[in-house]
């Protein structure tokens, strides 16, 4: 049984695994998802932070999913990111701000879910007569 071997330079090898290994300062540098303002995870007031995300993720047009899942998942991204090199107190206001960040939307989250069901169809109510048996 052959086995197919690619040979790659030393070099060559180092600058494969840094692609790989820097993805997420390439995202941050050239990601336009979201038109953020500048400094916003630095700041120390969660209820700030919140709806500057929540402002910058309504206006994007390059978003893939809901506002909601826009803003969530770029506070996200920066808390990965940092990892273990975010301080503690740091991460307690992000942390802060993405239940901030639920709070701005369940108001509307909660106020689409009423007007769903007040345009879905009704329900088929089961009733059970004396006997038990089931009548639709």
């Amino acid at each position: 049984m052959k086995k197919n071997f690619k040979i790659i330079k030393v070099g060559e090898a180092r600058k494969e695994k840094s692609k790989t290994k820097n993805w997420s300062t390439y995202v941050t540098k050239h990601s336009f998802a979201l038109d953020l303002e500048e400094g916003v995870f630095t700041w120390n007031n969660p209820q700030k932070i919140a709806k500057s995300l929540k402002k910058s993720a309504e206006a994007s047009l390059h978003r893939k999913g809901t506002p909601f899942q826009s803003a969530m998942s770029m506070l996200n991204f920066y808390i990965n990111r940092a990892g273990k090199n975010l301080k503690p107190a740091r991460k307690r206001i992000l942390e802060r701000a993405k239940i901030e960040l639920r709070r701005l939307f369940k108001t509307q989250s909660s106020l689409r879910g009423k007007l769903r069901s007040l345009w879905s169809s009704p329900r088929k109510t089961r009733f059970r007569s004396p006997q038990g048996r089931q009548i639709i």
